[in-house]
C-alpha cells in the first residue's frame, strides 16, 4: 500500500481549523485530530495516563478515574513550565498513535491537525506539507467569546499562550486565510485541492 500524501494542518486557536478539516474530510481525506489522539493517550488505558497522573497528582483525576481536562488545563495554561512538562509526556504518545493510524489507512490524503504541530517536532516528521490556517485577532476573539463562552480577557490569555501566527506562517507550504466568509474559505480550499489532485 503506498503511503498517503500527509498534510500537517495547524493554526492558532479560533482560526477555524475544524471548518477546514470538515471540508477536506468531505473531499475524501482521512483526518487525524491530534487533540483527540491526546485524549486517547491520556485515557485510563492510554500510553500517557500513568505518567500524566504521576506528574500532576491525583487531584486531576475525576471520580471515574478519567483525567479531568479542565482541572489539568487550569494548571498548565497558567504556567508555561507545566505546559511544557505535559507536552513532553503527551507528544511522544500522540506520535505513536498517529503513526499507527497512518499505517492503517487506505485514504490517498491524510490530514493531521495539531495546534502545536510546529512545536512538537515528532508529528512534523510525518508530514509532506504544512498548511497554516490564519485569522485576524478580532475574528479569533469574537469566535472564542461566541463559541466557547469566554470573556475577552480569557480569550486574550488563551491566544497569548500560543506561539505567534507570523512564526507559523514562515514555516507553511500553504497559508489559508479564514478571516472572512465561508465562501471565501471554500474557494481557497477548492483551488488547493484541485492542484493536489492534479499532481496525484
Amino acid at each position: 500500500m503506498s503511503r498517503p500524501l500527509t498534510i500537517g494542518l495547524t493554526g492558532n486557536i479560533a482560526t477555524g481549523k475544524s471548518t477546514v478539516l470538515a471540508y477536506l474530510q468531505g473531499r475524501g481525506a482521512a483526518v487525524l485530530d491530534a487533540d483527540k489522539l491526546a485524549h486517547a493517550a491520556m485515557a485510563p488505558d492510554g500510553p500517557a495516563y500513568a505518567d500524566v497522573v504521576d506528574a500532576f497528582g491525583a487531584a486531576i483525576v475525576g471520580p471515574s478515574g478519567v483525567i479531568d481536562r479542565k482541572a489539568l488545563g487550569t494548571i498548565v495554561f497558567a504556567d508555561a513550565t507545566q505546559l511544557a512538562r505535559l507536552e513532553a509526556i503527551v507528544h511522544p504518545a500522540v506520535f505513536v498513535l498517529a503513526q499507527q493510524a497512518l499505517d492503517a489507512t487506505d485514504a490517498p490524503v491524510v490530514v493531521i491537525e495539531a495546534i502545536k504541530l510546529l512545536e512538537s517536532g515528532r508529528l512534523l516528521r510525518l508530514c509532506d506539507e504544512i498548511w497554516v490556517v490564519v485569522a485576524d485577532e478580532a475574528t479569533q476573539i469574537r469566535r472564542l467569546m461566541e463559541s466557547r463562552g469566554m470573556d475577552e480577557p480569557e480569550a486574550r490569555r488563551r491566544m497569548a499562550a500560543q506561539s505567534s501566527q507570523a512564526e507559523k506562517v514562515k514555516q507553511a507550504h500553504r497559508v489559508i486565510d479564514n478571516s472572512g466568509a465561508p465562501a471565501d474559505l471554500y474557494a481557497q480550499l477548492d483551488a488547493i485541492w484541485n492542484v493536489l489532485m492534479a499532481g496525484m
